[in-house]
């Protein structure tokens, strides 16, 4: 089982939406996860888990989706709901207590500094909105659509020559 986050459309003020998928059928009909069908660019984690799948290993990837204006910030609200998901899917009990408190220091420290910032700011209000949206249909979206949404911003990104975000 490997764990990750990826850059997304997302408002740091709500929690991080958290995608899980599998390669295997008999693991994704037992933990209810969906196969995963993304087709791109991938990293270590995405040879990993191909690699298992053509050793006939079975595994789970789980991904938190984190807001790209932030994007040199760990997220303890990804790391949370991470944890929580995690949690469900093995059915134990995690204590998440200190990663709550450091999301809500997290929040109110990324909210202050998009405050300073005209532009930063209607736009995280426009994301809170379609994510109020999204609860109000209670319907999440799902690992391909963060995963299109992921890769509009990587093209649009390279397309303004911005620099790379620098990895730790």
């Amino acid at each position: 089982m490997t764990l990750g986050s990826l850059l997304a459309d997302v408002p740091h003020t709500r929690p991080a939406p958290v995608t899980a998928s599998a390669t295997d059928p008999a693991l994704i009909e037992e933990l209810g996860l969906q196969a995963s069908r993304y087709e791109g660019p991938t990293g270590v984690v995405g040879v990993l888990h191909d690699a298992f799948r053509a050793a006939g290993v079975p595994s789970v990837s789980l991904w938190a989706a984190v807001p790209h204006y932030v994007s040199l910030t760990p997220s303890p609200r990804a790391a949370k709901a991470l944890c929580e998901r995690l949690a469900l899917l093995l059915d134990v009990e995690v204590d998440t207590s200190e990663l709550e408190e450091a999301s809500n220091a997290y929040m109110h420290q990324v909210s202050e500094a998009v405050a300073t910032d005209e532009e930063t700011a209607a736009y995280v209000d426009e994301l809170e909105t379609r994510a109020d949206q999204i609860d109000d249909e209670t319907e999440l979206p799902s690992g391909e659509s963060l995963a299109a949404e992921l890769s509009r911003f990587l093209r649009e990104r390279e397309q303004r020559g911005d620099d790379p975000p620098a990895t730790e």
